[in-house]
Parts: structure tokens; sequence; C-alpha cells
């Protein structure tokens, strides 16, 4: 799967037509990013925060 879209935003070929197998893939996506996150030590999650910050990928 290939996105010219940042993390987080709609790509540019996004369109209310897309498959209902994109949905399945994006949710399991999420699905495994979740569970590895849920096993990074706590040195590893601020790594992953500061890297996903710097690069625009969290907007608080």
């Amino acid at each position: 799967m290939t996105s010219n879209g940042r993390f987080g935003q709609i790509p540019d070929h996004w369109s209310p037509t897309h498959s209902l197998s994109d949905d399945y893939r994006r949710e399991e996506l999420i699905r495994l990013i979740e569970h590895s996150v849920k096993n990074l030590t706590l040195q590893e999650l601020e790594a992953l925060y500061y890297d996903m910050s710097t690069k625009n990928y969290i907007n608080e």
C-alpha cells in the first residue's frame, strides 16, 4: 500500500468510493501497530513520540 499523504492525513487519491478492502487493511494496520506499541518500553515510547512529533505526525 502506497500513500503520498502524511501519517494521519487523508491521501490525495482518497475518495468516498474507496473499497471496503482499503478500510479492512487500514483497521488491520491499526491493530498491528497498537499491539506493537503496547509492548514498547517507556524509553522506546518516548523515542517514538519524539520522532512522530518532530515529523508533525502528532498534533496536540
